[in-house]
């Protein structure tokens, strides 16, 4: 009995491993927890009610969002400081998502939210269960960094009516700034909301640089929530504002959509478990090595989907894995995850009695919080460097960044990982080639097209693949090997195929090597290979691909192959390393 009670706690704190932690915490490190906590929750309050403004639900569905990861990740989480919570990059997938199906209707869109926030936590789930992280790796960097600059530009856009002080609109990006630009032409706007919104911006970014450790989003937003209470801005100069928030704690449901629904938020959800992975899955593995600890990405995913299905029902929106909000609890002592249930409790107490100190929060503040968080993550930099290293890559970044802005987030992202796809397909089909020679006081064999001192052995072609043998690619292969042979400069007696490189070979390749081969052999030429893999030579005896070619044309190294080429034809040619 005993040994079954074992096993079961084993069980339990293997899946949950907050419960570890609270099993061998330290007390010394309550303090620090505490205070990491209450820091923590000074930009929690702020970022979480402006994320959800910019995702299109009223703010306080932010602090829902912020409360519930928190806990469950605290229990789940593998990570032992790291910080869950609405995120910038998903404010543009989730208001692209709901906000059409809501058509205006904000409890509709709440309840939309809800659903997506559910299936991207199963989605991260199914990811974690199945350990299918790898997936992730479609979102190549520069996929990623188009992606990002694109959501910086479309969040940017849609946070100006609310420092303009004007109506705001839905739509794609030129729809906004279309609206946008009409109604500044048209002298609409609020002065008031405007010099709120810049100098909230100013402010945030002077404290940010000048005094670094101190909680500049909460500063700013309580300086400019006492003005407004102070100059009733809401009645005097007609300046938008947060008004009257719901008291008290979330009420738990499940959101009533329809199948239809359902099928609509369902490639979005894939895509933001996906944008989640990849973030929640960088940070942690930084925040695990300096803290000297390892973290399993499986673990990763199942606490970050069940963080996303308890959010959800508890009408909040789609989380991830903050890298804005994780340095601040760990730049104020974080030592585990009570650092985030400190920062839940002190909402929930603002949830419970302090709503009403919000009601005056200029909604230009907040665009204005949403605002320095876009423009902390856009790297249109790094696109720079993409341009001057590599120009396919550049292109990539670039369709990312153009199909995001102005086809569509989803539609955007679609179309580029195919792009991204079809150059893989493509440096597959094209890959690297060579003809090797000797070059004199160097080891090995080498390029003759980037070594034109090289010593070729008379009557041996040296041909080098570096890539897989597949359908794609097998007859672009069989065609640079007659060009070798017809270049050469001597007669061709054998040629050896370089294989290191070849990882695997299908059986339309097999074909073609036979066929090659009988063509080799009608020109008076043997063909050999050159450090081809076990497994490899495994799959041509299974096809039968070998009781053609023969079972003897296998050398282990291109050295190999050069001395029995020199054995079998009496060649007289000496090496550098010989005379």
């Amino acid at each position: 009995m005993t040994l079954i009670r074992w096993n079961n706690i084993r069980l339990l704190t293997g899946w949950a491993p907050g419960l570890t932690t609270l099993r061998h915490y330290q007390r010394a490190w309550l303090v620090p927890d505490l205070m990491a906590g209450l820091a923590l929750t000074a930009i929690l309050v702020p970022v979480g009610m402006g994320y959800a403004e910019a995702s299109g639900l009223p703010a306080i569905h932010g602090l829902y969002a912020t409360i519930i990861p928190l806990i469950v990740y605290a229990m789940f989480g593998p990570s032992r400081i790291l910080v869950l919570g609405p995120d910038s990059t998903l404010t543009a997938v989730i208001a692209a998502l709901i906000l059409p199906l809501a058509a205006g209707n904000v409890d509709r869109a709440v309840v939309l939210a809800g659903m997506l926030a559910i299936l991207s936590g199963a989605c991260s789930m199914l990811i974690g269960l199945a350990r299918l992280g790898l997936l992730a790796d479609l979102l190549s960097k520069p996929i990623r960094i188009g992606f990002l600059n694109a959501i910086a530009l479309t969040v940017l856009v849609g946070q100006l009516p609310k420092i303009l002080g004007i109506p705001a609109t839905t739509g794609d990006l030129p729809d906004q700034l279309s609206h946008l630009l009409q109604r500044v032409v048209d002298g609409q706007g609020n002065g008031v909301a405007l010099l709120i919104g810049c100098v909230s911006l100013a402010l945030i970014f002077l404290l940010a640089r000048l005094r670094p450790r101190w909680p500049a989003l909460l500063l700013v937003v309580l300086l400019a929530t006492g003005v407004s209470s102070w100059f009733d801005l809401a009645n005097s100069a007609h300046v938008s504002v947060l008004g009257r928030l719901p008291q008290g704690l979330p009420d738990w449901q499940f959101p009533a959509v329809s199948w239809q629904d359902v099928r609509q938020l369902l490639p979005g959800a894939i895509i933001i478990s996906l944008l989640s992975f990849t973030d929640t899955s960088v940070l942690s593995r930084a925040l695990a090595q300096r803290g000297g600890y390892r973290v399993s990405q499986s673990q990763e995913m199942v606490a970050l989907g069940l963080a996303n299905i308890a959010t959800g029902l508890a009408q909040g929106f789609s989380v991830s894995a903050s890298a804005s909000r994780t340095p601040v609890a760990e730049a104020a002592g974080a030592k585990t995850q009570v650092t985030g249930l400190v920062g839940a409790l002190a909402i929930a107490l603002l949830l419970v009695w302090g709503t009403a100190w919000l009601q005056n929060l200029p909604s230009a503040v907040l665009a204005a919080v949403v605002m320095t968080a876009c423009l902390s993550f856009a790297d249109v930099a790094g696109m720079r460097q993409m341009y001057r290293q590599r120009k396919v890559e550049f292109a990539l970044s670039l369709t990312s960044f153009v199909g995001v802005a102005l086809v569509g987030v989803i539609e955007g992202i679609v179309i580029t990982v195919a792009l991204a796809m079809l150059v893989l397909l493509w440096n597959a089909w094209h890959p690297y080639f060579a003809v090797l020679g000797r070059v004199d006081g160097a080891k090995g064999y080498h390029d003759v097209v980037r070594h034109p001192e090289g010593r070729r052995v008379p009557g041996l072609v040296l041909f080098r693949w570096d890539a897989q043998l597949f359908f794609a690619n097998g007859e672009i292969f069989q065609e640079q090997v007659q060009r070798a042979i017809a270049t050469a400069p001597t007669t061709t007696l054998r040629l050896v195929v370089v294989a290191d490189a070849i990882t695997d070979i299908d059986i339309t390749a097999a074909d073609m090597l036979v066929t090659l081969h009988r063509e080799l052999t009608q020109q008076g030429i043997e063909l050999w290979f050159a450090g081809l893999k076990g497994q490899v030579k495994d799959r041509l005896k299974a096809y039968g691909t070998l009781d053609q070619l023969g079972h003897d044309i296998f050398v282990p190294t291109v050295g190999n192959a050069v001395n029995r080429y020199r054995t079998d034809h009496a060649v007289d040619w000496k090496d550098w390393d010989e005379t």
